[in-house]
Order: C-alpha cells, then structure tokens, then sequence
C-alpha cells in the first residue's frame, strides 16, 4: 500500500559522481526529499569545517524509496533526509536503513524523536496545531484534537488532503492515544465539518482561515512561523488577526513530528555519515533549522526563533515519533473510509 504521493526524481550532480570515485574517503552522498533552500548553508557549512564534499540527489521521498529499493546494495548513498518519521519508518520497513550508534546523538536528540534502535532521528520539529480565527474562536472554545470532531464546528474546518504525511502522523498519534475507533470516529467528525473540500497545502488552509471562508485550520507551525517573519505586506497583513492554538495542553500534549535522517544500508562512507548526523544535531546546525525556516530545534541547548518562542510554551506529547508512524497505514484506511480524501 503506498503512503506517499510519488515525486519526480531530480538529479542534483551527474549519475557519474555517484561511481566509484563518490566512495572516496571525503564524500558524502545524500538522498535528499527535504526541499527547502535555506538547507544549503548546512551543507556548505559542513563542507568548510570537514574538507567533506556533500553530493547530492534531491527528488521526491517515494521517487528517492524506489530508488534505494532498486539500487539494493549497490547503491551509492549514505543518508536518506526528509520530513515526517512516517516517510522514515516506511525506508527503514523497507530495510533501507541500518542503526547508527553514537553518545553524541543520543545525547543531542531526545529519545521519543528517534527511532530507539537508532535507525533513524530527528533533526528539527514541527508542531501540528489550530490556526484560528482569532476573532471568531478563543483558546477557551477549543483545547483538544478531540474537539475539533464536534458539530459546533461544522462548515468552519479547513485542512489539506487525509491521505498527506503530515495528517497520517496526526491520526497515528490519535490511534495511539484513543485506540483505532475513536480515531476513526473523529475522523469521521472532521469531515462532516469542512468548510470546504481539501485542497493545497498547510499555507493555503492558513489562507483560507484569514479570507473568512473557515474559522479554524490545521496546520504546521513552520508554515505560520514564515508568514510571521515575511517581510511581504500581503503575510503581514494575512496573520494580523490569527492565532495559534496548541491543542491537548491538559491532556497527552501537543503533537510533534520531525525532519529527520537515517543512514542508508551498505553506506559506502559511514564514518562521514555519522559525522553529518552528529554536525546536524550541534548547536551551530540546529540554529540553521531554527532561523532558516522555522523549526523547532531538537537540540534543547537551542531556543527557537523570537517568533516562534513568542508563541509560548507548550506541552509536548511524549509519545516516540516510531509510535505514532507506525500507525500510518491504519490511518490511511480510515482516511478512505471516512472520506478524508
């Protein structure tokens, strides 16, 4: 059962870079399906302080899945980076990831984001929250997931589609807590209270809050936190009167999934690899995530940007990201059942 929407491979440097020559002791090859470009200076800083040359195939996660899978032992690459634990658990089912073992990580990542047997960690966060009318709904009149399932709220929801990562990883959390019936169930309700049918991504439904056609929106926090810090008039003015709500404050806590890399199985260049990983979660490159596009950092040596810290603070669910990822094809059959299309 696939779980990903399927993306167009993209070849970042020539297929010959990828040769024998790319096993070389100062390389570092990278499958790469997290797109944002602020990344770069992660990877030239890397470069500056190592001597370390970072070749790099970006593309879809599925696109870069197949890949690995077709590849097999053959395959030239050392790390798999990307967003969601879901996109991670499914590469590591797929035996595409073998465990990395180091003090440094374990030390810099927090156990519930990592895969416990190190197949896999965490590298920043998100928080997958309520965009709210701020005029319209007060912090009082929603505290929980849960609540968005009740009739009160029908015609003001918006979301993006049920079968995309991000809102698998919240239903799998919501599985984990409440068991698979309720979870369906509230799916269920969430649906009888669209305001409209899904469509785009996490921006739009924070759009669609702000032109008045919903009171309420899920969404990640980065999305909000680069509308806050844009310096276009157009963002200025679409967040003037929204608010964040984290939900479940009182109960298990918010929900928070990751970006992440897990080392690729038969990696030609361990040794760089692990140097990579444990370069990502240091202060210095936890800062590039907290600045460059807004995350959460996972190293708690790290504060947050002014405007995301400006949001408060807020209580995390515990639950470890491998927990609630693997519930993500439960989770996709109750999408298809409810008709979270």
């Amino acid at each position: 059962m696939a779980l990903f929407k399927s993306g167009v491979l993209a070849l970042a440097f020539a297929a010959a870079s990828l040769g024998a020559g790319a096993a070389a002791a100062q390389e570092l090859n990278i499958f790469n399906s997290r797109h944002y470009n602020t990344d770069r200076a992660l990877y030239d800083n890397f470069t500056k302080q190592t001597g370390i040359k970072i070749n790099m195939v970006e593309g879809g996660e599925d696109a870069l899945v197949q890949r690995l899978k077709s590849e097999g032992a053959n395959s030239k690459a050392d790390l798999f980076v990307t967003t969601d634990a879901g996109r991670l658990a499914y590469a590591a089912s797929e035996g595409l990831l073998e465990p990395v073992k180091s003090a440094v990580l374990d030390a810099a990542v927090p156990a519930n984001l990592r895969e416990p047997s190190g197949l896999w960690y965490g590298m920043s966060t998100r928080a997958r929250v309520f965009i709210v009318n701020k005029d319209k709904v007060k912090p009082t009149d929603i505290r929980n997931y849960e609540d968005l399932a009740d009739p009160k709220w029908k015609g003001r929801v918006v979301a993006r589609t049920g079968p995309h990562i991000y809102n698998l990883s919240l239903l799998g959390s919501i599985i984990a807590a409440d068991g698979e019936a309720k979870a369906e169930q509230w799916a269920k309700g969430v649906v009888a209270n669209f305001a409209r049918a899904p469509k785009g991504g996490d921006t739009d439904q924070i759009k669609a809050v702000a032109a008045g056609e919903a009171d309420i929106a899920i969404a990640n926090t980065y999305y909000f936190g680069n509308l806050l810090r844009s310096e276009k008039i157009e963002d200025k003015a679409l967040v003037q009167n929204l608010a964040v709500i984290f939900p479940n404050q009182n109960g298990r806590g918010t929900h928070v999934n990751i970006s992440g890399v897990g080392m690729v199985k038969n990696a030609p260049n361990k040794a760089n690899a692990i140097k990579y990983m444990e370069y990502l979660a240091s202060p210095e490159a936890q800062r590039y995530f907290a600045d460059g596009n807004m995350e959460f950092p996972v190293n708690n040596k790290v504060v947050p940007h002014p405007l995301l810290a400006a949001l408060g603070d807020f209580k995390v669910d515990p639950l470890n990201a491998a927990s609630f990822a693997s519930h993500n094809k439960q989770a996709l059959m109750i999408m298809d059942r409810v008709g979270w299309k």
